[in-house]
């Protein structure tokens, strides 16, 4: 299949180009380089965490490891695998955020929704607060990956959000492709019995709705009216973004699961311009890459 990690990028040189470039002292190959990958880093890292704040932190140590071990790269293998395998190990390694410790397993975020009184909308409300209804799907959404592990939730991100067959999967996480099949199957399966049993989006007999939810998320401030984490209009979704080439899924899992976590946002730019300047300005990274 297609690399989904390569895919419409502004540099018109090869990864191998630009590394070699970039080990050379040249700067401006070394920030190339690192915008062609720098939004699926972030993507991975926001999906991981949860928290925009949390993985613009995430992506800036990650992409710092990379930076301060390429010139020790040799060209064993494609600078993808290399790279994202530091991401893979940074991200599993990393101390664990307040996110994960609030949705720590399915039991608990059962427990939650639960408690969560109901706050049914008429059909008017319902499209009036269209925005924060689809702002609680995605919040709740992706509350569900936190409840599972780490090592599952990176699994189910590269997998099946980002498309990443059993052959690039295995690569990136040093682990067999059975080993990669069977860790996958396990996460959609855990994700799926949980919404199947839950989420009134796959199984419409569930009582679970997110505009019956959306009244205390807000009066509560669960959900900022004003600052809204995922439903932005800049955003694009995952299933526009990365082109879908994987697997077959397993039969368990039903097209409208899959197709949900297909719509949750992608973010292509960043609000501070200064996350790579910062980094490759810094007079350690330019004194160890020699750059000019």
């Amino acid at each position: 299949m297609d690399n989904p990690f390569l895919k419409e990028y502004t540099s018109d040189k090869t990864d191998e180009e630009l590394v070699k470039r970039a080990q050379n002292g040249d700067k401006k190959s070394l920030e190339n380089l690192i915008l062609k990958h720098q939004p699926y880093i972030y993507n991975i890292a926001w999906k991981m965490v949860r928290n925009p704040s949390d993985a613009e932190d995430l992506t800036q140590e990650a992409t710092i490891k990379i930076i301060t071990n390429l010139a020790s790269f040799k060209m064993n293998s494609s600078f993808r695998t290399w790279a994202y395998r530091i991401v893979a190990n940074h991200f599993l390694m990393s101390k664990r955020r307040p996110n994960e410790s609030i949705f720590e397993s399915f039991d608990k975020m059962a427990q939650g929704l639960e408690m969560t009184p109901d706050h049914p909308l008429t059909d008017m409300e319902q499209e009036e607060n269209k925005a924060f209804i689809k702002e609680m799907n995605y919040s709740c959404m992706s509350g569900m990956l936190l409840c599972l592990t780490r090592e599952q939730r990176l699994v189910y991100i590269l997998g099946e959000m980002f498309n990443a067959d059993h052959t690039l999967g295995s690569e990136i996480l040093n682990i067999s492709k059975d080993n990669f099949r069977q860790r996958l199957s396990r996460s959609r399966k855990d994700l799926f019995n949980f919404m199947n049993e839950k989420c009134g989006l796959v199984n419409k007999s569930n009582p679970c709705r997110c505009h019956k939810k959306v009244t205390f998320a807000l009066d509560n401030k669960i959900i900022d009216s004003k600052n809204l984490l995922f439903n932005k209009s800049e955003y694009a979704k995952f299933r526009s973004e990365i082109k879908g080439d994987a697997d077959e899924m397993m039969d368990i899992v039903e097209d409208k699961y899959s197709a949900l976590y297909g719509q949750l946002p992608y973010k292509k730019d960043f609000d501070k311009k200064t996350f790579l300047e910062d980094i490759v300005n810094d007079d350690h990274i330019k004194n160890l890459m020699n750059l000019n």
